[in-house]
């Protein structure tokens, strides 16, 4: 029996451990539906809300009409005393006391009203404030929740990406070596024209004294005077 109690502690805890996961992992939409219901039972609490203030005005006027028919009937209640029929100036005191007991009456329920007003009129202040507290809140949540779900594909796809990224640098290293080769093979072919072609043999018959007319001033004065001699 003991065995199979700490059994079932363990599948308790188990199943406890996957309900938070679950709770977790739904976080946000559990506290935006959350707030759903609360505006949804604000709703339902101005309607209520609405009929209390409606009583309490009904209740008012019934003590203003009240109030008015004992004083119309206090008046009655003068005149017949001034006439000097005090049976008529009693039972007009009478239904005086009977008022006064319905207006004490709906005074009473006035002040219970206009109580309930007030205290409920407080109340749904109260909770508007903390649903818009909630939506500020749930706003700064989704917007959070955004930009680490952004941070992390982009931290994921660098992950991935690294290998590509080097093989990318290798191709461009490849592509650079050969380019180079290609210039190197074209620099060499310039060199090799030059070695072989005809400005390479008039260089060296220049330097063997060789062909090719020197026209330095010296070259042509020696020949002014090699003329000048001869005559």
């Amino acid at each position: 029996m003991s065995i199979f109690k700490k059994i079932m502690t363990a599948f308790r805890g188990g199943a406890s451990e996957v309900g938070e996961a679950i709770v977790d992992a739904n976080a946000t939409r559990i506290f935006e539906q959350e707030i759903r219901d609360a505006e949804n039972h604000l709703t339902k609490a101005k309607r209520d809300l609405t009929g209390v203030m409606a009583q309490q005005m009904a209740a008012s006027r019934e003590v203003e009409r009240i109030t008015r028919e004992i004083t119309e009937h206090e008046g009655y209640a003068g005149q017949a005393l001034e006439k000097g029929d005090e049976t008529l100036a009693l039972a007009v005191a009478e239904k005086i006391a009977n008022l006064e007991v319905e207006l004490s009456e709906q005074q009473q329920a006035l002040t219970s009203f206009e109580n309930n007003a007030t205290r409920l009129k407080e109340l749904v202040r109260k909770s508007e404030r903390q649903i818009s507290e909630h939506k500020r809140q749930l706003s700064m949540v989704k917007t959070t929740e955004s930009v680490q779900k952004a941070t992390s594909a982009i931290t994921d796809n660098f992950s991935s990406s690294n290998s590509k990224l080097l093989s990318a640098k290798d191709s461009l290293e490849r592509i650079k070596a050969k380019q180079q080769k290609f210039d190197d093979q074209m620099k060499a072919a310039e060199v090799l024209e030059a070695e072989s072609g005809d400005s390479a043999l008039e260089a060296q018959l220049k330097a063997a004294g060789i062909g090719g007319t020197d026209t330095s001033a010296s070259s042509v004065l020696d020949r002014i005077k090699a003329k000048q001699n001869n005559a």
